[in-house]
């Protein structure tokens, strides 16, 4: 079981690098959506996500229940300059760290998946827990890119 959910985990490696191919730096900036994240923003999002919950993994797996810090998306994207940054550099790190991840989780006996870390805000969450999130992290917002991509005239 914990193969096949570290194998999705890995599997997704190169969604972000994907969801931007052929954009111009325009179309990245671009808000097809009112009062919504731009791809760029959306793009910066799930890698600094993916860094965090790869850094909760690697707690989870190292230390004896953890404390797990929440943190504002919003802010990140507000005070980070997620707007400035460079995009293809993002999806490079992200599959980077995806891969570096998964080699880590690959290690792990199953009775690894099992530990468990206190988050701040959602209480007790287990490796497993923890990879099944960011699994669905990438499908969570992949139709929000596929809107965005299709308001620009440019779908996936």
């Amino acid at each position: 079981m914990s193969k096949q959910l570290v194998d999705r985990y890995a599997a997704g490696a190169g969604a972000p690098a994907q969801w931007i191919k052929g954009l111009t730096r325009e179309d990245l900036a671009a808000v097809p959506v009112p009062g919504k994240w731009s791809i760029q923003q959306l793009i910066q999002h799930v890698l600094d996500s993916d860094l965090i919950a790869s850094h909760r993994m690697k707690r989870i797996i190292a230390e004896e229940n953890p404390l797990l810090i929440s943190y504002d998306e919003t802010r990140f994207a507000q005070k980070l300059g997620y707007e400035k940054l460079d995009p293809q550099l993002a999806c490079d790190l992200f599959r980077l760290n995806r891969e570096l991840t998964a080699q880590v989780l690959r290690q792990q006996p199953d009775a690894a998946f099992e530990r468990t870390g206190i988050h701040n805000e959602h209480g007790k969450v287990s490796l497993r827990e923890c990879v099944e999130m960011y699994v669905g992290h990438l499908d969570h917002h992949r139709p929000f890119l596929v809107e965005k991509r299709q308001r620009l005239g440019k779908p996936l």
